[in-house]
């Protein structure tokens, strides 16, 4: 049968998107066909719902699916450490056994449909084993990245609830072990909801203390767990006898992942199972182009939302065999790392970072090492997370020889909302600089302050009318009203997506960043309101502003502006260090805040708001308007100086007489 073409997918999907997403639903095995329609609201919340009424199991889907449909003998999972030197791989068979038996294990221990695990790992077939078996169970999981700060642990342990709590006993960052089990642990301390277990896989390069007091006084264990030890050894519940999938309701939660929202509370955002499942099938062949059998690598840490859609469940619901890697681009052991998995494993599509992409190619600026694998397998290398910026799109597609994909989505939406769909038919070529045109099920629209279109090619607010598609977040966890206030409140009708961007005439949409105040660090999303908070902490601190300044490598890097109490005269460069500690130590490396400078006072409008958007525009040495609101202008004449003495941004290579 022929593939009808992009334009004609996206028009149907849009003129009547329950029949389109009707048909694609059929493409899964469910235990209970969903009713139409498929799309309808929640009875308490009047939210739209996708596929309500329909039985299904994620789990069952990715794995006995497939071992039942011959590819039982087909490797599902390869797991590739540069940092240990492990390469394992893992058949359809063998991970349905080792995930029905881990769901065994987590049931004996007494997680039961509904109840949340958190787990905090890094890139690990035992994650990946632990994700697939709670959707097994119907309990919803959220995955924390290995290494966060415990009191950010804590925070998502109180939201959450959980139940149990999946540990490694370490991680890796190049040489360094990090221990995590003594984060764990100060986190369970600083949090008000307390799991009945903790989970800990142990690693021999470094094994963790277990705690061996029973949870007797947990109100979360069950009467027969009570005399079991708080910490139980991850292999022991290996041992239990494997349990069959459990039916579920397509719209009750797989999973929550928490992002940064500006008021620095992080927002659970919640995906359902049966809107999940369909999006995701879909995706793999008609975005990403790759077949049933063939080998897809993500290269993201499972606590993003890639991680989660397209190293675990994308590949695994379409059949292909998936790489989950253990390194970085760079220095694991150098910047050829990339081009010697997708050789030893015969990628066909590679997703990255562009982030990742210029870490390589500022190691290895010539792509050298690219000459010294046989990447011929590789047909499409996929980049988002971030912009990415034209040369470093050059330079990927001139070294691997293949065509570069941008495209854009977000946590929250769970797949791509724009792309080249290289799986389909008459679809316009990628661009570079562009995220591409909107995927089947997203009506994507440019508007102005007011909630109406905006002229080709002028910037405005990137929002999706609604009803969005199946597989984006259907609310938050156990906040419909921030929900609501977050996204749907501003225009009525609309998605609010929170990024600003443009569309040619063409037809290609551009996306220009974060329009609020999260900034985008290698992928990271972090709230300047909570970076503040923590600064505003420090006893010699009156008042601070955290801004997002350009980089070449990460996107974007925080840079803390602070004024002093008056009496306070601390020494800069001591100052600075303890505030880059402060942040370390309360957010997590991944923070990258490295510098602080000491100001004066701070712009603000008459009303006392400050214009960080302004002062990430002198940073960044872009063009600006004095806005009409500034308190007093000579304001940004004195941040620029201390900018230039202190070398942060580009601020010092423009007079602002020239702006």
């Amino acid at each position: 049968m022929k593939t009808p073409t992009y334009a004609a997918q996206h028009a149907a999907s849009l003129h009547d998107p329950e029949a389109f997403w009707a048909g694609l639903a059929g493409q899964l095995h469910w235990f209970q066909e969903p009713p139409r329609p498929v799309l309808s609201q929640d009875p308490d919340t009047g939210l739209d719902r996708w596929f309500r009424g329909g039985k299904l199991n994620t789990s069952w889907l990715c794995l006995d699916y497939h071992v039942a449909n011959g590819r039982a003998d087909q490797v599902s999972l390869v797991y590739d450490s540069p940092v240990t030197g492990q390469v394992r791989r893992y058949t359809y068979r063998e991970l349905l056994d080792l995930t029905s038996r881990f769901a065994g294990g987590l049931r004996q221990l007494g997680v039961r449909q509904g109840d949340r695990v958190i787990l905090y790992m890094p890139n690990l077939p035992e994650a990946v084993i632990t994700m697939l078996a709670c959707a097994r169970l119907g309990a919803v999981h959220s995955v924390v990245f290995g290494g966060f700060a415990p009191h950010e642990l804590a925070a998502r342990i109180n939201d959450a609830e959980p139940y149990v709590l999946v540990c490694a006993s370490a991680g890796l960052e190049f040489d360094k072990v990090i221990p995590y089990k003594p984060l764990v642990d100060a986190a369970i301390a600083l949090a008000r909801h307390q799991p009945a277990h903790v989970v800990v896989l142990q690693r021999d390069f470094c094994r963790a203390e277990m705690n061996v007091t029973t949870s007797k006084d947990s109100q979360l264990a069950s009467e027969d767990n009570r005399k079991l030890p708080r910490d139980v050894d991850f292999q022991h519940l290996l041992q239990a006898a494997p349990v069959e999938a459990v039916p579920l309701d397509a719209t009750d939660p797989l999973y929550i992942l928490y992002t940064s929202g500006t008021t620095g509370k992080p927002k659970g955002v919640v995906r359902d199972n049966g809107g999940h499942a369909v999006a995701l099938k879909y995706s793999m062949a008609a975005i990403f182009g790759v077949q049933p059998g063939d080998t897809f690598w993500a290269a993201s840490d499972i606590g993003w939302a890639v991680g989660h859609s397209y190293s675990v469940y994308g590949p695994l619901l379409h059949g292909c065999t998936s790489v989950l890697f253990e390194g970085k681009p760079v220095r694991t052991p150098d910047a050829g790392t990339f081009w010697r998995v997708i050789q030893d494993h015969q990628v066909r599509v590679l997703f990255t970072a562009p982030t990742a992409i210029r870490a390589i190619k500022k190691e290895d600026p010539t792509g050298q090492l690219a000459q010294q694998y046989n990447v011929s397998s590789l047909q499409h290398l996929f980049v988002a997370g971030e912009r990415c910026d034209p040369a470093t799109y050059a330079w990927a597609g001139t070294t691997l020889g293949v065509p570069v994909v941008d495209h854009w989505w977000q946590t929250e939406s769970g797949w791509p909302m724009l792309a080249t769909l290289v799986g389909l038919p008459a679809m316009p070529a990628p661009r570079a600089g562009s995220a591409g045109h909107p995927v089947p099920g997203y009506d994507v629209q440019i508007l102005d302050e007011a909630g109406q279109p905006v002229p080709i090619g002028t910037t405005g607010l990137v929002a999706v009318r609604l009803p969005l598609p199946p597989g984006c977040l259907p609310t938050l966890w156990q906040d419909e009203a921030r929900f609501c206030s977050a996204y749907l409140d501003t225009f009525p009708g609309y998605y609010l997506s929170g990024d600003g961007g443009y569309q040619d005439a063409g037809g290609y949409f551009y996306i220009m960043g974060r329009v609020d105040d999260v900034i985008n660090v290698a992928g990271h999303r972090l709230s300047t309101g909570e970076l503040e908070e923590l600064l505003a902490a420090h006893p010699a601190v009156a008042e601070c502003a955290v801004l997002g300044i350009a980089c070449e490598l990460r996107g974007q890097v925080p840079v803390g502006l602070v004024v002093l109490k008056d009496g306070q005269n601390p020494e800069e460069t001591q100052l600075e260090q303890e505030l880059v500690q402060l942040i370390r130590t309360q957010i997590g490396a991944l923070a990258c805040f490295r510098q602080a400078a000491v100001v004066a006072r701070l712009p603000k409008t008459r009303s006392g708001k400050i214009l960080r958007k302004t002062l990430r525009q002198l940073a960044d040495g872009e063009p600006f308007t004095i806005p009409s609101t500034i308190d007093d202008p000579l304001i940004l004449d004195e941040i620029r100086q201390v900018l230039a003495r202190r070398a942060i941004g580009q601020a010092f290579d423009t007079p602002p007489a020239s702006r």
